[in-house]
């Protein structure tokens, strides 16, 4: 008996199109951490005897002073070799200055830290540079994720079926979800065909029906068709204003809910964004409620420049941010390296939630991927310009350090946990103490590596 296999098409393109942006983000970003590593051992008086990017054999190596710089040729991390690693080994007085294992606890600790923390450091230059060029910054809160309902617009389907700002859509199709991430991609792969939903509201656990209605949008100026319910994760509500910003100069504030612009009915955030993003330099009016009265101000969109569909052309902006999201922008580029800092610890705090939720069940661990995911995700990225896989490579250098904190025996944070043990009992732990974390370590980490993988595979050949 035969069996048919179809690849996705996103199969095709990630062999074709992203392969480059994938290598160029991972390369950076491990380039980064181990040259945190690196430059903290020559620091404290530790010789290094290799440098490398990527693992197993070598397409590439040069020595340059005491240091083999290698490039080698599995491109998923890197390392740092440290001379005198093992504590058994037998040193001269002389060599143990050099050697990594007879630092001071302080210095070893500085050494191992020190890769994670320039990845937040990379993060943060990113950042830095990009409000410091004038591009706006997005700092999503934990609430962005979770798929609860802020807005419905009248008359679409999500309307008709009852569904109610502040419902928590817990399951469709009797299938668990925790991201609105998932309720999107239900919707759009229901091919107009019913859905149930079980949501909570209050205290009560629903149940709906309702029919996702098609709609044709332009994507890379093809039409394409797409299904909606009418729901979104914001309501038209502005909860703050960048100063300085069109927005302030017009009189919007923080509280005020836009409900018409240039005469249209608006619902929903998407609504007011597009209409704002689609006039560049032109008088918009808008319509507020502002505590119970409704009031008009003019507002005028200030231009920038944008990727849209692989394009370059111009959006409107007028400075403000919604519910549980912070917008960052200055004119001021003195001010860049302060909202700098904000935007990474936003980012470093959303990230450890989301591994927190994950950890916990909160999440479905369906979310967590793998290198073909970052690969999809970076040629995306590709496409959409350069400032957007720089911006990338911020998120996932934020991700890649906090990852490498966490106190799993191999990784940087198993290596701080046993010197905080060291610093409490006074003396490192026994060999065989150590041997049997390592050894439980690399057997959750290749777990933890073979389910992202598998995740990879099954999103990539789905429909």
């Amino acid at each position: 008996m035969g069996t048919a296999f179809a690849w996705s098409p996103d199969v095709v393109s990630l062999l074709t199109h992203w392969a480059l942006p994938f290598l160029v983000v991972l390369g950076v970003l491990v380039a980064f951490h181990e040259m945190g590593h690196f430059l903290a051992a020559r620091w404290v008086g530790v010789k290094v005897l290799k440098f490398s990017l990527g693992f197993g054999p070598k397409i590439f190596g040069r020595q340059i002073g005491e240091t083999e710089y290698l490039l080698s040729i599995v491109p998923l991390g890197g390392y740092v070799k440290l001379f005198g690693e093992d504590e058994h080994e037998t040193l001269t007085p002389e060599d143990k200055k050099r050697a990594f294992v007879h630092q001071s606890l302080w210095g070893k600790t500085l050494i191992v830290a020190a890769g994670p923390i320039f990845n937040f450091i990379l993060a943060y230059l990113i950042y830095t540079a990009y409000i410091g060029l004038g591009y706006t910054l997005p700092v999503p809160s934990f609430k962005d994720i979770i798929p609860e309902v802020e807005a419905v617009l009248p008359g679409s389907p999500a309307d008709q079926a009852g569904l109610k700002p502040g419902d928590r859509i817990i399951r469709v199709n009797e299938k668990e979800i925790s991201t609105n991430a998932e309720l999107l991609k239900y919707i759009a792969q229901s091919n107009g065909k019913q859905l149930t939903l079980d949501l909570t509201r209050g205290e009560q656990v629903k149940t709906v029906l309702v029919t996702p209605s098609k709609t044709t949008v332009q994507d890379n100026g093809k039409p394409t068709t797409i299904f909606q319910l009418g729901i979104e994760e914001r309501a038209p509500v502005i909860t703050a204003v960048i100063p300085g910003s069109r927005a302030q100069a017009a009189g919007l504030s923080a509280g005020d809910r836009v409900i018409r612009i240039d005469g249209h009915d608006i619902f929903t955030w998407s609504q007011m964004t597009s209409l704002v993003r689609e006039s560049p330099n032109r008088a918009l009016q808008f319509d507020v409620q502002r505590g119970g009265s409704t009031q008009t101000v003019s507002v005028t969109p200030m231009g920038e420049k944008a990727t849209v569909e692989g394009k370059p052309t111009e959006v409107g902006k007028i400075g403000i941010s919604a519910q549980n999201q912070t917008i960052l922008q200055t004119n001021d580029p003195l001010k860049a390296p302060w909202l700098g800092a904000q935007a990474t610890w936003g980012w470093t705090e959303l990230t450890v939630v989301g591994i927190y939720k994950i950890i916990t069940g909160d999440i479905s661990r369906k979310n967590i991927g793998g290198p073909l995911t970052i690969a999809k995700t970076a040629g995306d990225a590709a496409e959409q310009g350069t400032s957007s896989l720089v911006f990338l490579m911020a998120m996932l250098s934020i991700n890649l350090g906090v990852l490498n904190l966490l106190p799993i025996p191999i990784l940087d944070g198993g290596h701080l946990l046993f010197f905080f043990i060291e610093a409490i009992r006074r003396k490192p732990l026994e060999d065989r103490q150590r041997e049997l974390a390592q050894q439980v370590g690399l057997v959750l980490l290749v777990g933890i590596m073979i389910f992202a993988f598998w995740n990879d595979i099954e999103r990539l050949i789905s429909p």
